[in-house]
């Protein structure tokens, strides 16, 4: 799988994609993330890429010549099956889109900055906005993070266990039941006795009530989407 992240800050970037879960699926060439400056796509001698808002208002815009100019060049050397655009109001992130853009070979992701793009790259360059919270950031660099590091830990191979994905909270529209580890009594604080039976059956079965009753208490909207 292939993401190409377009950002003016690529260097921003470099830290997460280079430790954990994303460095080792680089490594085993399971994943490809490719960075691209903006700036080296400014139609303009001092690689400026955004500029005043018409109609008047703060704040600077990114131009569409240089997003233009990227996506025109990466299109033309493969086929993208998504041009995401990360952006405040698009369609909130969850597991389940996780899971589709997983299937999926080329991406590009469009990171946001400033005040925003030029409304017709919006309009005519992507494919679809996606945002991870009603909330705003300085730009989509950290957002894009996140979509990349929650898509490529369900690539087959990049998690050293695969099954552990497949047990993530919301992967079955629930939160994840407690986990606990040794010691089985800590200063007295004691993990429950049913994880200490080793019977299998039973204790999926008091994972699956404690996922539910979780799942009541802290998204109850999950259980009602269903």
């Amino acid at each position: 799988m292939r993401f190409d992240i377009i950002t003016c800050l690529p260097r921003l970037l470099d830290g997460p994609f280079n430790e954990s879960i994303l460095k080792r699926a680089r490594e085993k060439k399971l994943v490809e993330i490719h960075l691209h400056d903006l700036r080296d796509f400014a139609i303009k001698k001092n690689r400026q890429v955004d500029d005043y808002t018409y109609g008047g208002g703060a704040g600077m815009v990114l131009m569409i010549e240089p997003i233009y100019g990227c996506i025109k060049k990466l299109k033309e050397e493969r086929r993208y099956d998504e041009i995401i655009y990360m952006s405040p109001d698009g369609d909130l992130f969850n597991q389940g889109e996780a899971n589709k853009l997983s299937l999926k070979k080329n991406i590009i992701i469009l990171c946001g900055h400033y005040k925003g793009v030029d409304e017709r790259v919006r309009e005519h360059l992507i494919t679809r906005e996606i945002s991870i919270g009603n909330y705003v950031m300085s730009g989509g660099e950290l957002a894009a993070i996140v979509v990349v590091d929650a898509v490529t830990r369900l690539i087959p191979g990049v998690l050293s266990n695969e099954s552990s994905a497949l047990t993530d909270s919301f992967q079955d529209n629930l939160v994840a039941a407690p986990v606990y580890t040794r010691p089985a009594d800590f200063e007295g604080m004691k993990v429950p006795a049913i994880l200490l039976l080793g019977n299998q059956k039973i204790i999926e079965a008091w994972r699956f009530e404690q996922a539910v009753e979780r799942t009541k208490k802290r998204r109850p909207n999950m259980l009602e989407e269903e």
